[in-house]
């Protein structure tokens, strides 16, 4: 990835949407703890990569997309005591009423839409070194960064090598499914049993498949 981010860098939301839902179905099954991924109807949020970290991604129609976050380590807001808008020139699809609350709590390292083929973001100033893309989603331009941090959301530390590797099988399959909104319950057991291969409640693996549809992942 590069140093400031560039909109190439990031995949089809396509893909980054099938991989943001993966992360919640995961966690979702393997933790009792209060989720950090979180659909809702702003987008898929998570809302905390490390140390206040954040991102969401937002569909939106005709296949547009916005993905917007801050890394407290990585973003850089302010240049020469001024903040910086993110939002400068961005076409009037967008949900300006979601961002301009966002941009009120100086939320925002990075702006990212995705219209009419390809991402976008402002110009940035050329004193910024980084907006932190980088450290809040390092899965948006990488298949292993994803793979990994499914992995940690599965503590998958806690399995055996070979349950490892099956569990790595199992989410790139459910990713590619996913990515073509393929999802069924088949799938989603899969992954899920990849996960936790004890045993999978039936509350959440209920719970997963409705999310999943949702999300929109299964067949119309």
């Amino acid at each position: 990835m590069h140093a400031p981010s560039l909109p190439e860098d990031l995949d089809h939301p396509a893909r980054l949407w099938a991989r943001a839902v993966t992360f919640a179905l995961v966690e979702g099954a393997c933790s009792d703890r209060r989720p950090e991924h979180v659909l809702d109807g702003d987008g898929l949020w998570c809302h905390s990569t490390g140390a206040g970290g954040w991102w969401r991604l937002t569909p939106a129609d005709g296949g547009r997309a916005v993905l917007v976050g801050q890394d407290p380590d990585g973003s850089h807001t302010h240049i020469d005591g001024r903040q910086i808008d993110f939002l400068a020139g961005g076409p009037d699809w967008l949900p300006w009423e979601q961002l301009r609350e966002d941009a009120d709590g100086n939320l925002f390292g990075f702006v990212y839409w995705y219209d009419d083929g390809a991402w976008h973001r402002i110009p940035y100033p050329e004193q910024l070194p980084e907006d932190g893309l980088e450290g809040a989603a390092p899965w948006v331009g990488s298949e292993d960064e994803f793979t990994a941090l499914v992995g940690a959301l599965a503590d998958a530390d806690r399995l055996t090598r070979d349950q490892q590797r099956a569990l790595e099988g199992a989410v790139t399959r459910f990713r590619e499914r996913a990515e073509a909104r393929a999802v069924d319950g088949t799938a989603v057991a899969e992954l899920l049993t990849a996960a936790l291969p004890e045993g999978v409640p039936p509350e959440r693996l209920e719970a997963a498949m409705t999310l999943a549809r949702r999300a929109g992942l299964t067949p119309a």
